[in-house]
């Protein structure tokens, strides 16, 4: 047990360290608090084409969703930083890694939003038009707020992977909480910065998992009801 604390658990190496790893868990809630608003907006721009359009534009938004799901986002990333300066486009680290995270998760978030708006009995369209609503109004108005609730513990459960997905920017060096935690593990060289990251990720994280957790039992004890 003592060897153990002395190589996953040392005192005295989190101590020289954990100013490094702070740095990192800042770049980390950074790229969430930017790329995640970003991609919930476009994957719910992504969902009203496809509400408002023809069959054909319908049937383009699916193929375009399932093509951007289809791409582990560590490709995407890939991809980005090291193939766009070859057609003139240079990127930062952090710039890239936001970019591809808006990207893959614009189809996740496309996809659940698309189909909240699909669960929508028709009748609410109707009787909105009855009223003489506009289809963007009654689409705002009555059809969307009704979709945020139907959608909110998939939305939180997406949102969650995001966050963890963040730990892909240390693949072009980017120090977010995970690349600061190896960078630590070289200097000190002992594991107890990668033991220190993960547990910043459980503190910070368990508390939303758990909150996930318990609208996803809601939605199916809900769902199981009706």
């Amino acid at each position: 047990m003592d060897l153990f604390i002395q190589n996953f658990a040392s005192f005295q190496s989190f101590l020289l360290i954990y100013p490094l790893l702070l740095q990192g868990l800042e770049v980390t809630v950074l790229l969430a608090l930017v790329s995640l608003p970003l991609s919930v907006l476009s994957g719910l721009g992504v969902a009203m084409i496809y509400s408002f359009g023809g069959p054909l534009v319908q049937r383009l938004v699916v193929m375009f969703i399932d093509l951007l799901r289809s791409f582990p986002v560590l490709v995407l990333l890939i991809l980005i930083f090291y193939s766009l300066p070859f057609f003139g486009l240079t990127l930062g680290n952090f710039t890239a890694v936001v970019v591809a995270l808006i990207i893959n998760n614009t189809g996740y978030f496309g996809e659940i939003f698309r189909a909240g708006l699909q669960s929508i009995p028709k009748g609410q369209h109707e009787a909105a038009a009855a009223l003489g609503l506009h289809r963007f109004h009654t689409t705002m108005l009555v059809i969307l707020p009704q979709v945020l609730r139907k959608v909110l513990a998939p939305l939180a459960s997406n949102s969650l992977e995001l966050v963890k997905t963040t730990s892909i920017a240390s693949m072009v060096a980017l120090p977010e909480l995970l690349r600061s935690a190896r960078v630590a593990q070289e200097q000190t060289y002992n594991p107890t910065p990668l033991t220190a990251a993960a547990v910043i990720f459980f503190v910070m994280l368990w508390p939303f998992s758990h909150w996930v957790s318990r609208m996803e039992r809601r939605a199916i004890i809900g769902s199981n009801r009706r």
